[in-house]
């Protein structure tokens, strides 16, 4: 059965209705509470102003980092609700609570076209409890909120792979529909796992290989190329019996690195140099090394220039590339380079004509940061781990609902 979506509601008529929206606002926040990137706030606003401009009374419903399943001041939407009513050109009102007497009150006093959104839906233990009775209850509240008449939007995509009230739950109870953002995210990893051109690279950092193994596993058999950089590398490179110095090390997954480079050693790549370190900081010394010869008591931090020019020339040569992980410590600028090189090569792949998605997180985050242009890849997407569950094959509670 097709998921429907925002523009099946737009169809049906949103004026005077209430719709709940579950948008990904999770965007990182520095030690002042200061946005420092707003990409998900950004990417969620197509959705929120279709049906502001069509009348509804739109809440909005979101998290924000890692609460205990209470409030923390510290993980307020404050700041989200203040840079979300900037990119609208609106006001946003910011309820007290999550489905308290503030919410509800605010949500009865809506008219056409005003924005609430809740406080941080974690705040609530019964968001992402095991228990389905637990669930339930918060989705009804939510429900009461918008009303009998009222309907669901899913668009928060970093979070469908997650059972949970706001995500799933809802869905059972109100009309429900995909998003643009979640809409589009679905087409674009469709792409990626039913007919990718080829030749197809994956690039894949960040720091475990216990965190990628499954996405390895499922697309290795898949792809002309694997490109491994990040500190999962290290883990990789000790399979191979190179010393890897102080470096980030998985020693449980030298043994399954083992075997994943003997039965795909034609496709993965690893860096031959690494630029490493003499400390974890920003000011450390640094120096490129050959892969076998990183320095007792040094760490890798990056990868090293011929590794770019090698995974360079593989990745501008591609007709598919998905990227997610960066390739070093890139907010440091002395350990950037590996990671600028690399987005760079992409960029020019999309230029050649190439289908190229960034996978969400620190790798989107990284796009921002080194300031390349977001319009040099062909998606950028909002959710990391969503995204790799989507191409290991494994079922998105998220999605499978909307389906019903």
């Amino acid at each position: 059965m097709p998921v429907k979506t925002l523009q099946d509601l737009l169809d049906e008529g949103v004026e005077g209705r209430g719709v709940l929206v579950r948008s990904d606002l999770n965007v990182p926040l520095d030690d002042n509470g200061q946005i420092t990137d707003p990409g998900r706030i950004t990417a969620s606003v197509p959705t929120i102003k279709a049906l502001v401009d069509a009348g509804a009374k739109v809440v909005v419903t979101a998290h924000l980092g890692r609460p205990k399943g209470e409030p923390d001041p510290a993980l307020s939407l404050a700041p989200v609700a203040a840079k979300l009513a900037e990119e609208l050109g609106r006001n946003v009102q910011l309820a007290g609570d999550v489905v308290g007497q503030d919410a509800l009150a605010r949500s009865e006093g809506l008219t056409d076209g005003d924005v609430l959104l809740l406080e941080n839906i974690r705040f609530d233990p019964r968001e992402t409890s095991k228990d389905d009775t637990q669930r339930a209850k918060l989705a009804a509240a939510l429900v009461e909120l918008v009303g009998d008449d009222g309907a669901f939007v899913s668009d928060g995509f970093g979070v469908v792979h997650r059972k949970q009230a706001s995500v799933y739950d809802v869905a059972e109870l109100l009309p429900h529909f995909a998003g643009t953002l979640v809409a589009a995210e679905v087409e674009v990893l469709a792409k990626l796992t039913e007919n990718a051109q080829r030749p197809y690279a994956v690039v894949l950092g960040g720091s475990k290989v216990s965190d990628k193994l499954a996405v390895i596993e499922a697309l290795a058999p898949k792809v002309d190329t694997l490109v491994i950089g990040g500190g999962m590398c290290f883990t990789f490179l000790a399979a191979q019996g190179l010393p890897v110095g102080a470096s980030l090390l998985q020693e449980e997954m030298i043994e399954t690195c083992k075997g994943l480079l003997e039965r795909y050693a034609d496709v993965i790549h690893l860096p031959r140099d690494i630029v490493v370190a003499d400390k974890f900081a920003a000011d450390a010394d640094s120096k490129a090394v050959a892969a076998n010869e990183i320095p007792d008591g040094w760490l890798g931090l990056d990868i090293g220039p011929e590794s770019v020019d090698r995974f360079a020339a593989l990745l501008t040569e591609a007709r598919t590339v998905f990227w997610n992980g960066p390739m070093g410590v890139f907010e440091f600028e002395k350990f950037a380079a590996g990671t600028r090189g690399v987005a760079e090569a992409i960029v020019t792949a999309t230029g050649k004509g190439a289908f190229t998605v960034v996978g969400g997180g620190d790798s989107a985050a990284a796009v921002r940061a080194l300031g390349l242009p977001e319009d040099g890849f062909s998606h950028i997407s909002t959710g990391g781990g969503a995204s790799l569950e989507y191409l290991e094959g494994k079922e998105l509670p998220g999605i499978s609902v909307l389906e019903g």
